[in-house]
């Protein structure tokens, strides 16, 4: 039985999970070259990774997670909403490939628990808007 064919170049979900990998990465702290040594790999095969033109095996997807400290579901989360995948035309803006956004997000999780609630109320309230364009009062 044939399968149908493919164009040629990288696949989508290596795609989608390169990303996840990076943001996972990024959100860590983590170098490329600190994620290689601690599943015992070369730093430029996480870049092949991270960019999906290499394949992550099941086995090295569970490496990566434990040295991520993650469940092996993470790297698939949102897969179902990317429309490269799902072939549409274009791709839904990911917010974690600006490193500017992932700061932040690093920061946000340094906080303590109480802080880090304090701010996402006080985000939430400053991104309300009326009609007018003035910020809501909280």
């Amino acid at each position: 039985m044939e399968t149908p064919s493919r164009p040629k170049g990288k696949h989508p979900v290596d795609l989608h999970v390169g990303k996840r990998l990076r943001h996972r990465r990024w959100m860590t702290g983590m170098t490329q070259q600190q994620l290689a040594n601690a599943v015992g790999i070369k730093f430029q095969q996480i870049q092949k990774y991270e960019s999906g033109a290499n394949r992550i095996s099941a086995s090295r997807l569970y490496d990566l997670s434990q040295a991520l400290d993650i469940e092996v579901s993470f790297f698939f989360e949102g897969l179902n909403e990317d429309k490269e995948v799902n072939g549409q035309t274009g791709l839904k803006p990911d917010l974690f490939t600006d490193k500017e956004t992932l700061e932040l997000v690093r920061a946000y999780y340094a906080l303590e628990e109480t802080p880090r609630r304090r701010l996402l109320e006080l985000t939430k309230a400053l991104s309300q808007s009326d009609s007018d364009g003035h910020t809501a009062a909280a």
